[in-house]
């Protein structure tokens, strides 16, 4: 259990220095090219001329959510402020763009589609981030850090494809990118209250349905064998992040 401390600013330098620390040991270690194992996909069965059907067409579940997600956002734009609307619309929005993104990817799965499938993820962890900095640290903070955020998460996706071309591929930059800002918002959860604590359960969902997802992904080729052939792991891991999405419009409507 963390020991929360008295003030806010001690609370601030506790999220300040495991920022740090994340920091320096993901560049402690040395670069990490993509796996190209990674682009071997259980499910590579087509249909309908759509090759690897499967895991292109679960993404309609990122576009579904997407919409609704947007729609909304628009439903609840008269009570959000105009940062909050912005924050949260670009988090549908980028949502919805992964299912195009990841969709095209899945077609021919190599490193130079992945970019595709990667840069509106970025999208959507930025705001994400942003929305639970202002939420529960500082409003001002969340929204002016955000271009920053958003500004990282491309320029990592960048990064990984330009020297993945020059044969020294790195995911160092994008992997802090994607996983930090979780460990981030699980410690603003613990250390800073929320403005409608009923809420941050949805929160929680979200974060356990992104851990079911990866679960999945991770076990892809198993899942597909358990379930006779029939869905993989990786086409139901997509369904199982836009679940954990779909949480956020409860979250959003909440406030």
């Amino acid at each position: 259990m963390i020991c929360c401390p008295s003030t806010r600013r001690g609370r601030i330098g506790i999220l300040l220095a495991v920022a740090a620390i994340c920091f320096i040991g993901a560049f402690m270690v040395p670069p990490v090219a993509q796996d190209l194992a990674y682009h071997d996909f259980a499910d590579k069965r087509g249909w309908l001329g759509i090759p690897n059907f499967g895991d292109v067409m679960g993404n309609l579940a990122f576009a579904i959510v997407g919409i609704w997600g947007v729609a909304a956002t628009f439903k609840k734009r008269a009570s959000l402020s105009a940062a909050d609307f912005k924050l949260w619309l670009l988090l549908f929005l980028g949502v919805f763009l992964v299912a195009f993104g990841s969709g095209y990817y899945h077609l021919a799965p190599d490193n130079h589609t992945l970019v595709w499938d990667r840069l509106p993820m970025t999208i959507a962890f930025m705001s994400l981030f942003s929305i639970v900095i202002r939420e529960r640290v500082s409003e001002k903070w969340g929204v002016r850090l955000f271009p920053l955020f958003l500004a990282a998460g491309l320029f990592s996706v960048w990064y990984w494809d330009h020297t993945e071309a020059l044969g020294q591929g790195d995911l160092r930059p994008y992997a802090l990118v994607q996983f930090f800002p979780i460990v981030a918002i699980l410690l603003m959860i613990a250390l800073f209250p929320a403005r409608e604590p009923k809420a941050t359960r949805y929160l929680f969902l979200t974060l356990g349905w992104y851990i079911v997802a990866k679960v999945l992904e991770h076990f892809d080729p198993q899942v597909f064998h358990l379930l006779g052939g029939t869905i993989s792991g990786h086409t139901i891991k997509h369904v199982a992040a836009a679940i954990g999405v779909a949480y956020m419009i409860p979250y959003m409507k909440a406030k």
